[in-house]
């Protein structure tokens, strides 16, 4: 029975890492780039580490397991955020499909800060 839901975790995760790879290969800029890569990487690492808990079966690997699970969900989207925020503010080109920038003019490029009412 673990051997299966050892083979079936690893499936899940290495199918969610290449949907992040081909999300990173075909979508239109950096922004939706960076959602797919985020995302299924989270899940995709999650599924793998829970692969390895459930192969070790031990208290150790399982605590080991989750607390870096923890750790990629906390970081991840963090770190996304800021790589988000940093190409947005130095310019970097949104798709041309994009229908709508809320961010345009909230920012103060030069100084880089806020500008409007939630500098207030």
């Amino acid at each position: 029975m673990a051997a299966a839901a050892t083979a079936a975790l690893m499936l899940i995760g290495a199918t969610f890492i290449l949907l992040g790879a081909l999300g990173i290969a075909r979508l239109p800029d950096l922004f939706t780039r960076m959602q797919a890569a985020t995302k299924a990487s989270i899940l995709g690492a999650a599924c793998t580490l829970l692969a390895v808990a459930v192969h070790w079966a031990e208290l150790g690997v399982f605590a080991r397991s989750l607390a870096t699970i923890a750790f990629i969900c906390l970081t991840a989207p963090i770190a996304a955020h800021m790589i988000g925020r940093a190409a947005y503010l130095s310019g970097v080109p949104l798709w041309e499909g994009t229908v709508c920038d809320e961010l345009r003019g909230q920012y103060d490029v030069k100084g880089e800060g806020a500008v409007g009412p939630a500098a207030d």
